[in-house]
């Protein structure tokens, strides 16, 4: 089975961070290739060890990515 998730890459110093919120996983590597590769891997063995019970208690079926405009100063 294949499942649709999201994930977002942000610089952090010399590297870069990859979250997918609708598991609460992160990873990071050097690039940002590395990074979406990591985050991939963490995730695959999320869900080879996870029980179905911990995938259906963490798992954020809707997640939603946006901009916001805030007033700053």
């Amino acid at each position: 089975m294949v499942r649709q998730l999201t994930a977002i890459i942000e610089r952090e110093n010399d590297g870069y961070v990859a979250l997918c919120p609708d598991l609460d996983i992160a990873s990071q590597g050097a690039t940002i290739e590395l990074a979406r590769n990591n985050l991939r891997e963490a995730l695959e063995l999320f869900f080879e060890s996870a029980s179905p019970e911990e995938v259906k208690q963490r798992l954020h079926e809707e997640v939603y990515v946006t901009q916001l405009e805030v007033a700053v100063g």
